[in-house]
């Protein structure tokens, strides 16, 4: 995987990084929920234009945004296009599960990373990270050797935008934020 992945169209990249490995120093595995947020969205930290806040949305193609989202829990977000960005919901959790297990104090594997705070504190993604690229170390990203049968439905935990389609899930995955 390298930068031209992500430079495309955010909800074509969500959709596409359903299946793909996601590791921070070695610990993660197989994302299976996403969410799109891009510029011209009422949803989306861009929306209103470059702060200093939400810079990193506008940093490049496979770059990291992380925020804390109602200053509990730490949010990671790739960057796609300019302003746009990929919210990473859930992963199936599939190495570092002892750390993993330790970091969250949950044993029940398919709790580990569904959602996106649970994610964070499973991979231990701080605001350190937010600018970050996602194709360097400490994070490993690998694409997904064949698609997985997916679904798209409607975004969650947002009060603008809320008629968009575009959350991306595994289907049948028990690791999602939120059936679908």
């Amino acid at each position: 995987m390298d930068e031209r992945f992500f430079v495309r169209d955010v909800v074509t990249v969500a959709a596409d990084l359903l299946g793909a490995r996601l590791l921070i120093d070695g610990i993660g595995g197989r994302i299976v929920e996403t969410e799109a947020y891009r510029q011209d969205d009422e949803a989306s930290h861009s929306f209103r234009g470059k702060t200093a806040a939400n810079a990193a949305m506008f940093g490049d193609p496979g770059s990291v945004y992380v925020y804390r989202s109602y200053g509990l829990h730490w949010c990671l977000n790739i960057v796609c296009e300019r302003g746009s960005a990929v919210l990473i919901r859930a992963l199936e959790p599939t190495h570092g599960l002892e750390t993993m297990v330790e970091r969250r104090a949950v044993t029940e594997v398919r709790k580990l990373c569904a959602g996106p705070g649970n994610l964070c504190k499973a991979l231990a993604v701080t605001g350190e990270m937010n600018g970050l690229s996602v194709l360097h170390a400490p994070f490993s990203m690998e694409p997904s050797s064949e698609a997985p049968a997916s679904a798209n439905v409607f975004r969650i935990g947002i009060s603008k935008a809320t008629e968009r389609p575009w959350r991306f899930a595994v289907k049948g995955s028990p690791c999602l934020s939120r059936p679908i």
